[in-house]
C-alpha cells in the first residue's frame, strides 16, 4: 500500500482534471466520474434544479437510541463492576456482586490477543473469553456496516461526539487543525495499532494463555478500574486537556490517537458498502462535508472509501436533494441496494446480541473464579507485575 493510498492525495483525479479536497482520509482517493463536465458547469456559474427529498430523515434519531442504548448499558456494566471490586475489596463483606464479563469490552488489546489466540489454538479462551466474542463482534460490524463501531456503539465516540458539538455551540463554531499538523496527529493513532498488533503478533498461542492466566492478566480489568479511581495530578491534566480538545477540534480522541478506531478504520476498507453520491442528483451545496463528524470531503468525491468514515449516515441526514447521498453496496447506485438507517442498526443488533447470546449459551461467556482466589488478587492488584516485567526480574537475578 502507497503513502499517497494511506492517507489520501489530496484530490480525485480524471485524466488532467483535478478536485481538490480538503483534508482526505486514508483510502479516500476515488475517481470522480464527470470530474471535467462538473468542473464545466462551476465554471460557467450553472445551478443544478433541487429535487427536494420527500419523507423526513430519521437516521439520526435511531442512531441517537442505539447511541444511548450502550451508553446506558456501559454505564450499568462500570457500576456493577465497581460493586464487585468493592465486594472483594471488603474481603467479602459488603453485598456480594458477580463480576460483569462485558467489561471485558473496555480490554481492546486483550480482546485482540485472544482473537489471535482462537486463531492460533482453534480453541475458544476458558479465561475472559468474553473479550474475544465482544472484539469479534464489533470488528464484524465494521467490517459489514463501515466503521460503525465507532459512529453507532462506542461510549467514548458517542461523549466525544456531543463534546465537540456542545463546543461548536459554546464557542460558535469548532477548529478545523491545519493540514501540516493534521496528517501527522492522525498517523499518531496507526502507530499505537501497530505496536499493540505487533507485540500480539509475536506471542504464540502458549504465551496468549500463560499472560492471562497470570495474577497480572487476571485482575487487568481491575488495574483499568484502578487507574480512573486513584489517577495522580498528571493523568487529570492529561484527561482536562483531552476533553478541551474534545470541545474545540471535531473527534479529536477517535481522529488522532485511538488505536482501536484506527483498527475498526483498516477492517472497514473491506466493508461491501460506501456512502455513494449521485452526481446528477447532488446541486454542490456542500452542507454533506460541512456535517461530517470526519471531515471527509463528500461532496467532491462519488464514494467514501475512507477509513475515517465511521458510517453515522449525517452526511446522508443533511442532504437536501432526493437520491444524491446514500449508503449502497459497492458499484451499485440504485434504491434496491441502500441500505437505511433502521437495516443498519438492526444489521448490528444481530451482530452484536448474535455473539453475545451465543457465548452465553455455549457457557464461553463468563470467567469462573474461585472466590478465595478473586478475594485474594482483587485487593492487591496494583502490587501485580506484568508477566514480562517478572520474567526480565528473574533474569537478572
Amino acid at each position: 500500500m502507497t503513502v499517497s493510498s494511506m492517507f489520501g492525495s489530496g484530490g480525485s483525479t480524471v485524466g488532467s482534471a483535478t478536485i481538490q479536497a480538503p483534508s482526505p482520509g486514508i483510502g479516500e482517493t476515488v475517481p470522480y466520474a464527470g470530474g471535467i463536465a462538473s468542473s464545466k458547469d462551476q465554471l460557467s456559474g450553472t445551478r443544478k434544479k433541487l429535487i427536494r427529498r420527500s419523507g423526513r430523515d430519521s437516521s439520526q434519531q435511531i442512531r441517537l437510541a442505539v447511541q444511548a442504548f450502550f451508553l446506558v448499558l456501559n454505564l450499568w456494566i462500570g457500576l456493577q463492576f465497581y460493586f464487585f471490586v468493592r465486594w472483594a475489596e471488603s474481603g467479602g463483606i459488603t453485598p456480594a456482586v458477580p463480576r460483569p464479563a462485558g467489561v471485558e469490552g473496555w480490554l481492546p488489546i486483550e480482546g485482540l490477543m485472544q482473537f489471535k489466540y482462537v486463531v492460533a489454538s482453534g480453541a475458544l479462551p476458558r479465561l475472559h473469553p468474553a473479550a474475544f466474542f465482544l472484539f469479534t463482534a464489533f470488528a464484524l460490524s465494521s467490517l459489514v456496516f463501515r466503521k460503525s463501531f465507532c459512529g453507532w456503539l462506542c461510549p467514548v465516540g458517542t461523549v466525544s461526539e456531543y463534546l465537540w458539538k456542545l463546543g461548536g455551540r459554546i464557542f460558535g463554531r469548532n477548529f478545523r487543525l491545519p493540514p501540516w499538523l493534521d496528517y501527522p496527529l492522525r498517523s499518531l493513532k496507526y502507530l499505537l495499532l501497530s505496536f499493540f498488533v505487533y507485540a500480539v503478533a509475536m506471542m504464540s498461542a502458549a504465551a496468549i494463555a500463560d499472560f492471562v492466566a497470570s495474577p497480572y492478566g487476571l485482575v487487568v480489568d481491575v488495574r483499568m478500574l484502578n487507574f480512573f479511581r486513584f489517577m495522580g495530578s498528571t493523568t487529570a491534566i492529561v484527561l482536562a486537556a483531552l476533553a478541551l480538545a474534545a470541545l474545540l477540534v471535531r473527534n479529536f480522541w477517535c481522529r488522532y490517537l485511538c488505536p482501536y478506531g484506527a483498527l475498526m478504520g483498516l477492517i472497514s476498507m473491506f466493508s461491501p458498502f460506501r456512502i455513494s453520491r449521485n452526481e446528477s442528483a447532488c446541486i454542490d451545496c456542500a452542507k454533506c462535508a460541512k456535517a461530517c463528524p470526519s471531515v471527509l470531503p463528500v461532496d467532491k468525491l462519488i464514494q467514501i472509501r475512507s477509513a475515517e468514515c465511521i458510517g453515522c449516515l449525517e452526511c446522508v441526514a443533511v442532504c437536501p436533494a432526493q437520491d444524491a447521498l446514500s449508503l449502497n453496496m459497492v458499484g451499485s447506485t440504485g434504491a434496491r441496494h441502500r441500505v437505511s438507517a433502521w437495516q443498519l442498526a438492526a444489521g448490528m443488533a444481530i451482530i452484536f446480541f448474535g455473539f453475545v447470546g451465543s457465548a452465553k449459551l455455549t457457557g464461553h461467556w463468563q470467567t469462573q473464579l474461585p472466590q478465595q482466589v478473586v478475594l485474594q488478587l482483587v485487593p492487591a492488584a496494583g502490587e501485580q507485575q506484568h508477566p514480562m516485567t517478572t520474567e526480565r526480574t528473574g533474569e537478572e537475578r
